[in-house]
Parts: structure tokens; C-alpha cells; sequence
């Protein structure tokens, strides 16, 4: 099937995958076409973007190299590299092999209290914005200082002092932040050249997945590795390069055979498509073919042409919602095989869900909404993790400031408060503070009894988690003694809110014993810590197959790499996909690569859809179908009369009852 993609593993290949070639099932038979040949697979490193796509590479090589060998080859993420090289070598950096990776709401903390160094109170605090700026800083491979030297004078100054301060607060609590992983991992092969001689002689061949979404720092980090070798194997598709918004280039896929030019004899291309009909896949040519420099491709399967792609003119938005849920009950009346999971209605924004969700709701048509709030992200299980985090890491403040009160022990507000003045004047971790005389003295009765059975406990299991083995049973008992299971019936008074809370935080133990049970030794704490910490954005999708049976409703982004036997693309209309910002930048390339990532996820049938009208902004407006519904050729596509469904909600009425909700409102 990709015999013609084994050959030749010395030197760069580039291997243009299209969407739905099997671009993961290529570096899993290379691999074992490299085993076969006499590879040793200690040699090998394999990195893609998702921590799914590598769990999938990892099961292929075993059934189809043998689980032995399958287990010495390196698979992982970028992060999870990039954090397995750090833990060895980080310590030339100043920081300890023990650090802890800060998730959002860590980054959202130390912002603040860096804002606030910077004369910001706490309703001022600009986040959000310094969040971003930081984060396109180190993608951009910018230090705090090199920030500081661009920003002189001009509108990101204050932004720059702020990454300044809070990369100061990172390394004083001995934490990394995800865009550090890389960042750090860049910084220490770049600049010790003994530690990227080991590197570079223990890998000696590379494969990169999903290469059109490498940025700046993962292409500088390949290279690295790559060293003057260059056995490296990237698949790929610059067609589906969506990610400019967090770094992403698509410039390094198109110029692959620049960076490294003995490639130019090696580019192969997989168009045979193993997913959709011919129809979908003409369509997505055509729209694809025009307009931006890309690699050309043409997709093909051989599943015949099958049934014509639908576009279907709706009067406005809630005629729009309409007419897919009565598609919906009549596909599913014509086709008994399939059921809700099998289909997606995708869109440009988040924000387009709401009239969809409230259709399908009143039609009772089961929907299961991606970007819900993920289990990990709770914060009673955010809490019992960062119980487990101050064992691992005793410099992590923030872990600490969490969970001070909770349950409550008497250290309120001037407890915690005189906690973090011993910090600023010892410059020592405040969980040390907890255990000191002198914090003792200054808080006095239950609060210091309290600080010194929180210190003495964290301590005990911290050496206790450093031996191998029996890890949730140890987990149980540390939250049992630290007071957290019987307390959460004292932070939330509702019992059956306090049941539902333990019960996630009992699945959360269950998940670390699932976990335990997968490895092939024995683990530590800190072994899991850091595979919870590097679940990628990319792993949290639309995967149908481990959720409940419900037709499922996700941005475009998110359903990457998913597909689904009939899809629906919604609301494609000027200005909202593509949207205002792509029009008024001129810079339509990424959202016509969006535009064929939405089309390809569809196996048999695909429904566009557009409305007359929308309600945006406060007002009702007219809206133009998509520029991008005019690339697709007329053969191909049936807009009759009979997919229009036109609500009977006139733009007149929906102004006049808005009109009277205001007057209502006066």
C-alpha cells in the first residue's frame, strides 16, 4: 500500500500526504520497513502533534514489528521530547530535573502577579493580551531580554516587561509553561554542543507527522537533530495548514526541499483517498486548486462518485437550524445503519452553535457540543492535582495558594498573606514556610497547627511518591490524610454537588491506576504528572467513539483529523467564513485551507449550507453566500428547491420583537 514511501531511508524525504491518504499509517510502515532492515530501534524518533496520532502509531508498530522492538522506538509529541530531554539535561538552565509544567490557569496567575509588579491592579491586569504576546514571543523564539529590546518604545513595551517578570516567577517556582518545552529543549542543543552530539548520535533517523503545523521553533528544533545527516522522513500537507494563528508555518512544507535540498529526489506524493467519494473530493480540489502557492495534489478514491454535494439557502439562521435537523430525522428514517455520532455540523466560530444547539434540542436530536469543559479541566480534579503536584515540585507556589483553603483548616486571607511576606523576604518556597517556627508564631492556634501537618504530610508522601509502584493507592491515602476526600462536603454544601465531585475525583484516581496498569514497570508519581500535563489541545476533539451517541457540533479546527459519513458545513456567508479579519487582511490562505479541511471530513455525504439573514452585532443583516461556495463546479453540487427550507420568521418581525424586549428592558 506505501511501498513506493519505504525505500531510500538515508537523506530528507518530504512524502505529501492528502487528507484521508493515511498520513500516520506512512511512518508506521516506514518504521517497520526500517526495523526490517537492520535498523536498531533505540535510533529511531518519531514525533507528531497529538498524543492520539502517537498511542496510534505506537499499537500499528507493535502488530506489525512485534511488541519488543515497538517499545524501543521513540514515538511521542513535541512536548513530550522536548520534556523528556529536559528532565536529563535542564539542569545547565538553572532549574531542577523536578519542574512542573503550568497549565492555563497557573499562566493566568502568575500574569497577574507579574501585571502587578508592573503597577497593574487587579481589575486592570491586561492577561489575556499579555498571554498571547508571551506565547508568540517564545514561538517566535524571543527571550524575555530579546522581547525587551523589540518592544523599546513602542506599543508592546509594558507586554514585554510583564514576560520579563513572569518567566522570572516561572523559574523562581521551578515551572515551565508548554511554549517553554520547546523553547528550552531548542536552547539547550543550540547551545551546548556536547549534549546535541549525544542527541544527534542517539537519533540517527527522524520522522515528523503533521509537518504543514510545525513552527518556528519545532523547524529549528528538527534541524537540530536532523544535524548533518538529514535522515529525516516528514508526511504532511500544505493544504491543510490551519494553524497560522499559534505559530504555524506552511512555508516550512513548501520550502522542505530549500532547507534541505538533496530532498528534491526524494518528494513523494499520496493522492489515493482511503475516506470520501469522488464527488467530495472533486470539490475539494477545485476549491484548493487557486489562489496561493501550495503543492499540487489531486485527490482520488475508489469509492465512485457518489451522491452530489447539497447546498442549501435558508431565509436566516433559525430557518438554517430547521432545515438540518429535518435532514437529520430524514436521513436517519432512509438509513437505519447509521446513528447520531455519525454525523457533524461544523462551523467558522463557536459562537454559531447556539441557535443549532436550541433547534436540536427542541427536535429532540441528541448533540454532543466539543469544547465542553473537559473532565481534567474541573476544579475539584485540578485541585487533588495540585495536591500531587506540591509533592513532586515543594517550590510550586501556585499548587500551594490553591489549596491552602481547601478544605478549609483556619489559614484564611492574613495567613496566606503573612505566608507570601516570609516568601519575599526568606526567597524560600512557601510550603517550607508552612513548616517554620516563625510562620508558626506569626498565625498561631489552629492555622499554625494546621501549616505544620499540611508541611509534614506533603513532605512524607513526597518521599513516598518517589518509589516506584502502588501509585493510586497512594494517591487515595495522601488525599484522604491531607483532609481533601471528607472536605469537599465542606467547600460545597450541596450533597448531591459534593457526591458528584468526589466521584470525579475518584475517576481522576482511577485514571492514575489506568494508567499505572499500561506501563510496562513500575511508575512514580511524577511519571504521571507529566503525561497529564502534556495532554495536547489537539488530543481534546470530537472523538465520537468515546463519547455518548449524539450528532456532533465542532469548529472546524477541532474536527481535524476526525470524519464523518454525512456532514453538514454551516453558515458559509462573506464575512463569517471566510471571516471579516481573513477579508480585510487579504489574507484568504488559511481560510481556504479551512475551507478544505471542512469539506474532506465528510465520507458520503455533504451538506453546505448559507442564510439570507443573520442576527450579528446587535442588528439583523443581510448576508452574501461565501466566495468560496462559487469555486465548486456546478456538476458537482445540487441546490434545488427542494433543500431550501425558509423559515417563516420575517427580518421585520424579528426587529419588531426585539423592539419590543428593549422597550421592555427601559
Amino acid at each position: 500500500m506505501f511501498s513506493h514511501v519505504l525505500p531510500n531511508v538515508t537523506g530528507p524525504v518530504l512524502v505529501l500526504a492528502g487528507a484521508g491518504t493515511g498520513k500516520t499509517r506512512v511512518i508506521t510502515y516506514r518504521v517497520a520497513y526500517m526495523l526490517a532492515t537492520g535498523i536498531p530501534p533505540e535510533q529511531i524518533l518519531g514525533m507528531t502533534f497529538t498524543n492520539k496520532a502517537a498511542t496510534e502509531m505506537k499499537e500499528r508498530l507493535a502488530a506489525l514489528a512485534g511488541a519488543e522492538a515497538a517499545q524501543k522506538v521513540t514515538l511521542g509529541t513535541f512536548h513530550a521530547f522536548a520534556c523528556r530531554l529536559l528532565r536529563r539535561e535542564i539542569a545547565v538552565l538553572g532549574y531542577l530535573p523536578n519542574f512542573t509544567i503550568a497549565d492555563d490557569s497557573d499562566q493566568k496567575s502568575l500574569i497577574k502577579q507579574a501585571a502587578a509588579a508592573c503597577g497593574f491592579t487587579r481589575d486592570d491586569a491586561p492577561v489575556p493580551q499579555a498571554a498571547v504576546y508571551i506565547s508568540r514571543c517564545k514561538n517566535a523564539m524571543l527571550t524575555p531580554e530579546a522581547a525587551r529590546r523589540e518592544a523599546a518604545g513602542g506599543g508592546d513595551e509594558i507586554y514585554a516587561q510583564i514576560y520579563a517578570r513572569y518567566q522570572e516567577l516561572l523559574m523562581l517556582q521551578n515551572m515551565l509553561d508548554f511554549d517553554d518545552l520547546l523553547l528550552f529543549a531548542y536552547q539547550l542543543l543550540h547551545d551546548h554542543p556536547e549534549i546535541r552530539g549525544r542527541y544527534q548520535e542517539h537519533y540517527q533517523y527522524l520522522l515528523v507527522d503533521e509537518y504543514q503545523d510545525t513552527n518556528l521553533v519545532q523547524f529549528e528544533l528538527i534541524k537540530l537533530l536532523a544535524g548533518e545527516r538529514q535522515n529525516l522522513c516528514v508526511v504532511g500537507d500544505d493544504d491543510q495548514s490551519i494553524y497560522g494563528w499559534r505559530g504555524a508555518d506552511a512555508g516550512n512544507i513548501l520550502k522542505f526541499t530549500d532547507h534541505f535540498p538533496h530532498a528534491a529526489q526524494q518528494e513523494i506524493k499520496l493522492e489515493q483517498n482511503y475516506r470520501s467519494t469522488n464527488n467530495i473530493l472533486k470539490a475539494a480540489n477545485a476549491a484548493i486548486a487557486q489562489g496561493y502557492a501550495r503543492k499540487e495534489k489531486n485527490l482520488w478514491s475508489d469509492f465512485g462518485d457518489g451522491e452530489p454535494i447539497i447546498v442549501a439557502a435558508s431565509a436566516n439562521a433559525e430557518a438554517e437550524a430547521e432545515f438540518i435537523a429535518s435532514y437529520l430525522h430524514q436521513f436517519f428514517d432512509e438509513h437505519r445503519e447509521y446513528r447520531y455520532g455519525d454525523c457533524a455540523v461544523l462551523y467558522r466560530s463557536n459562537y454559531l452553535s447556539r441557535q443549532l444547539e436550541q433547534t436540536l434540542r427542541m427536535r429532540e436530536i441528541p448533540y454532543q457540543l466539543v469544547g465542553g469543559q473537559e473532565f481534567y479541566q474541573r476544579s475539584e480534579v485540578k485541585d487533588a492535582a495540585a495536591y500531587l503536584r506540591l509533592t513532586v515540585n515543594p517550590r510550586e507556589d501556585q499548587s500551594l495558594l490553591r489549596i491552602l483553603g481547601n478544605p478549609p483548616r483556619g489559614l484564611g486571607e492574613k495567613a496566606v498573606a503573612k505566608l507570601k511576606e516570609w516568601r519575599l523576604t526568606r526567597k524560600r518556597p512557601m510550603l517550607e514556610g508552612l513548616g517554620s517556627a516563625e510562620f508558626g508564631e506569626a498565625v498561631a492556634g489552629k492555622g499554625a497547627a494546621a501549616a505544620r501537618s499540611l508541611h509534614a504530610t506533603v513532605m512524607r508522601y513526597r518521599e513516598l511518591f518517589a518509589i516506584p509502584g502502588e501509585l493510586a493507592a497512594k494517591v487515595k491515602a495522601y488525599l484522604s490524610e491531607v483532609g481533601y476526600l471528607d472536605g469537599l462536603q465542606k467547600v460545597y454544601k450541596d450533597i448531591e454537588d459534593a457526591t458528584r465531585r468526589r466521584e470525579n475525583v475518584d475517576e481522576f484516581i482511577n485514571a492514575i491506576a489506568q494508567f499505572e496498569a499500561k506501563q510496562p514497570e513500575a511508575v512514580t508519581l511524577a511519571d504521571f504528572l507529566e503525561k497529564f500535563a502534556l495532554l495536547e489541545e489537539n488530543d481534546r476533539t470530537a472523538d465520537n467513539s468515546e463519547k455518548g451517541d449524539g450528532v456532533v457540533l465542532s469548529t472546524i479546527h477541532a474536527a481535524k483529523g476526525l470524519e464523518f459519513p454525512l456532514v453538514f458545513v454551516v453558515a458559509l456567508e462573506q464575512n463569517i467564513f471566510p471571516n471579516e479579519r481573513a477579508l480585510h487582511e487579504d489574507s484568504l490562505d488559511e481560510e481556504l485551507r479551512l475551507f478544505y479541511v471542512a469539506l474532506t471530513r465528510a465520507k458520503r455525504y455533504l451538506v453546505l449550507t448559507h442564510a439570507a439573514e443573520r442576527f450579528r452585532y446587535g442588528r439583523v443583516e443581510r448576508q452574501r453566500p461565501s466566495e468560496f461556495l462559487n469555486r465548486l463546479p456546478e456538476e458537482l453540487t445540487d441546490s434545488g428547491e427542494d433543500y431550501e427550507y425558509i423559515q417563516k420568521l420575517s427580518v421585520d418581525s424579528i426587529n419588531a420583537g426585539f423592539a419590543k424586549i428593549f422597550e421592555l428592558l427601559k
